[in-house]
């Protein structure tokens, strides 16, 4: 088995990936202090062709150099809004027919393994501050809480690792559900 080169990856051009099908995803970042967080959301959601990242709060916004260190020029392809209040956001969202899906540790959460999405429905994912997690106002307001079954003595995940695990979860879900 050989390793592919960059020139080999068929990768999509920007204007290719800005007029491209996206996947039914939003992704909202409630919160998230770490710039390297949130430049590796951006990457994340480039790879899977995400409609929109909401950056929330005191979530930072490009352009920035330790955004971009970890995007690597993902933040001029997936679209973007900073939006202050992440409560009001997802009622908005909601009023928009889209299904607000908090990733958080919660009481009756779905575990992500038996959790299957609806086809031809848009899901926003709630991601939350690295200490504090989701606003618990914003979990209470959320259609679903997804939790991410994890074993052993830390049951705790980077947001940009969670990220990558909930998304690719979903992506590939919302693939088998779609005609």
């Amino acid at each position: 088995m050989r390793k592919l080169k960059n020139s080999e990856l068929d990768r999509l051009s920007v204007e290719g990936f800005k007029t491209s099908k996206k996947t039914p995803l939003i992704i909202i970042l409630d919160n998230i202090r770490s710039l390297n967080n949130i430049g590796s959301v951006f990457r994340t959601s480039d790879a899977f062709l995400i409609e929109k990242i909401y950056l929330c709060g005191i979530t930072a916004t490009p352009p920035h150099k330790d955004i971009h260190k970890t995007a690597l020029g993902s933040t001029e392809t997936v679209v973007w809004e900073h939006v202050e209040d992440t409560l009001t956001l997802i009622k908005d969202l909601q009023n928009n027919h889209v299904k607000i899906v908090s990733v958080e540790q919660a009481e009756n959460a779905t575990m992500l393994d038996a959790f299957t999405p609806e086809a031809n429905t848009t899901y926003a994912l709630v991601f939350g501050n690295e200490v504090k997690g989701v606003q618990q106002e914003v979990v209470s307001a959320s259609d679903v809480v997804l939790e991410i079954p994890q074993f052993g003595t830390k049951h705790s995940l980077n947001i940009s690792v969670s990220c990558g695990v909930v998304v690719w979860d979903v992506f590939s879900k919302l693939k088998a559900v779609t005609p």
